[in-house]
């Protein structure tokens, strides 16, 4: 198949959910990290549409573009202009299914296009899983899968598992892995939440690099990002984002074919500051 249609079956799929949706959302971030000697700078536009497709099942599509910038302070000079911007698209399906009036069954299939500049074919990757979501009662419900995903950065098989607790009707919480999450409302336009996820990205070089005999293949950057983040409605059917958090454990590594790593840029922690406007309809 070539990539040309690859890329016009990505597009498609949510602009046919668009045209058959319920609702839908826009969403527009920018974001900075800066860590020692290197800074991360990233955009990302994402599209969601659901439809309800009959009283036990619902489609949700995303489609997403992100660029991620890294600036160098360092004098290498392969650094600076070899491993720098990174882009992805991604689409992600879920298909829910109510197996129960108290269990749900989501199935999530997601192609991720992660590449440098040049586009080809071999930057496809399939990530995706399956989830169980089990109400207990009016305040708890837990969900518990197994994905593939690139939350630690390349693509690995995890186990995914949340528990959600309504604390009040002001409060809510969810622990579990990748995302844990404190929701509070004082009314109807503010959201504040405070937030821990693991999150990860990678991406493809396009030319193979060597770095002391060994070759580099892939660029992969991981974290544990603990986050203060703030949402207001605007008016109507806008909202506005603020984030301010830190990023934990963070690592920028290349690797080869057998995803070894080769080469660890040390990256250090990080602050992190995130800007968001979406519409909702």
């Amino acid at each position: 198949m070539k990539i040309k249609t690859l890329l016009s079956l990505l597009i498609m799929v949510p602009i046919f959910t668009i045209y058959a949706q319920n609702g839908y959302n826009v969403d527009l971030n920018i974001k900075t990290e800066p860590a020692d000697k290197i800074t991360l700078n990233e955009t990302s536009i994402g599209i969601s549409a659901y439809k309800n497709i009959d009283t036990k099942n619902k489609i949700t599509n995303t489609l997403q573009y992100k660029n991620i910038g890294v600036k160098y302070n360092i004098e290498n000079y392969d650094f600076k202009y070899n491993y720098n911007p990174y882009n992805s698209i991604k689409n992600t399906l879920i298909v829910t299914h109510l197996l129960t009036q108290k269990t749900t069954l989501n199935l999530e299939i997601e192609p991720t296009l992660n590449f440098q500049q040049n586009l080809n074919l071999s930057d496809l990757s399939v990530l995706g899983g399956l989830e169980i979501n089990k109400i207990i009662d009016k305040n708890n419900t837990i969900n518990i899968g197994v994905k593939r995903t690139n939350a630690l950065g390349l693509p690995k098989i995890t186990p995914t598992f949340s528990f959600y607790h309504k604390i009040s009707e002001a409060a809510t919480m969810t622990i579990g892995f990748p995302n844990s999450a404190i929701t509070y409302s004082n009314n109807e336009r503010n959201v504040f939440r405070l937030t821990n996820s693991f999150n990860g990205d990678f991406f493809n070089l396009d030319n193979t690099k060597y770095l002391d005999g060994n070759t580099a293949t892939k660029a992969s950057l991981s974290q544990i990002t603990t986050a203060l983040e703030y949402e207001r409605n605007m008016d109507g059917n806008w909202f506005v984002n603020f984030k301010a958090g830190y990023d934990f454990n963070k690592k920028y590594q290349l690797s080869n074919h057998d995803n070894d790593n080769v080469y660890d840029f040390n990256i250090g922690n990080s602050y992190i500051l995130n800007i968001g406007i979406k519409y909702k309809h």
